[in-house]
C-alpha cells in the first residue's frame, strides 16, 4: 500500500504545553482510521498534526460546525470549494448563486438530508443539522483525504451510520476522531488509541471488540 503519511517520534502542543508525545504513525493511501480516546487525550491535536502535513489534500470537518450562521446553507457549503473560483465569481454568487451551483450543492445536500434546506439561514438550524452541513461542505469539497474531528456527535446512531458511510464511499481515505465504539468498529478498518497524549492501541477493527476500548474511556 502506498503511503500516505508518516509521524515519527513526533510532537505537538499549544502555547507551550506539550499534548502529543513520541508519535510513530503511519496511514496508507485508501484506509479508514478512526483516532479513539478519552476527551483531552489529544485525539484534536493528533488531527491537526495530520492535516498539517497533507492540507492541499484534504476536506476538513472541524468538530465545532463552523459554519456562518449568518449566510444560507447553500452558501456554507459552497464555501468547501471558495478557493477554486476567482474572487469575482465568488462574489457574484454570493448574491445571485450560479443554476450550476446551486443544482450540485443540492444534490451533495440530499446526500446528508438536507435538501429542503439549501436556503434556510445556517443559524436556524438545529446542532445536528448544522453538523449535516459542515459534512456536506467537507462532500462538495471533493478533495480524497477527509478528516473529521468528531463529525458525527450530534447525531443519532442510524443517522450517524448513514453519514460515515457515505464520507467513506465519497473519499479515497478517511481519518476520524471518534467517540462512539460501536459507529467505529462498523465503519473503519482500523483503530487508534490515544491516552495522554500517546499511542496506546493501534491495530484492525476487525480484531476488536467494544470490550477492547471500553477501558480508554473509563475513570
Amino acid at each position: 500500500m502506498q503511503v500516505l503519511l508518516q509521524l515519527t517520534k513526533a510532537s505537538a502542543g499549544y502555547a507551550g504545553h506539550a499534548v502529543l508525545h513520541d508519535i510513530d504513525l503511519t496511514i496508507h493511501v485508501g484506509e479508514r482510521v478512526a483516532i479513539m480516546g478519552r476527551s483531552g487525550a489529544g485525539k484534536s491535536t493528533l488531527l491537526s498534526l495530520i492535516h498539517e502535513r497533507l492540507t492541499e489534500r484534504v476536506a476538513l470537518i472541524p468538530q465545532a460546525a463552523a459554519l456562518v450562521k449568518t449566510l444560507s446553507v447553500f452558501h456554507n457549503v459552497y464555501m468547501g470549494r471558495l478557493d477554486r473560483h476567482p474572487t469575482w465569481y465568488n462574489l457574484r454568487n454570493l448574491a445571485w448563486p450560479a443554476r450550476r451551483d446551486v443544482a450540485e450543492i443540492e444534490g451533495v445536500l440530499d446526500l446528508v438530508g438536507l435538501s429542503d434546506k439549501l436556503f434556510a439561514a445556517a443559524g436556524a438550524l438545529s446542532g445536528g443539522q448544522q453538523q449535516r452541513t459542515s459534512v456536506a461542505r467537507a462532500l462538495y469539497n471533493g478533495r480524497p483525504i477527509v478528516i473529521g474531528d468528531e463529525p458525527v456527535s450530534s447525531l443519532d446512531r442510524i443517522q450517524g451510520g448513514e453519514i460515515l458511510g457515505t464520507l467513506c464511499a465519497r473519499h479515497e481515505t478517511t481519518i476520524l476522531a471518534m467517540h462512539d465504539i460501536p459507529l467505529a468498529l462498523s465503519h473503519v478498518g482500523r483503530i487508534v488509541v490515544i491516552e495522554a497524549g500517546r499511542i496506546v492501541l493501534d491495530h484492525p477493527a476487525r480484531e476488536l471488540s467494544a470490550g477492547d476500548l471500553v477501558p480508554y474511556y473509563g475513570g
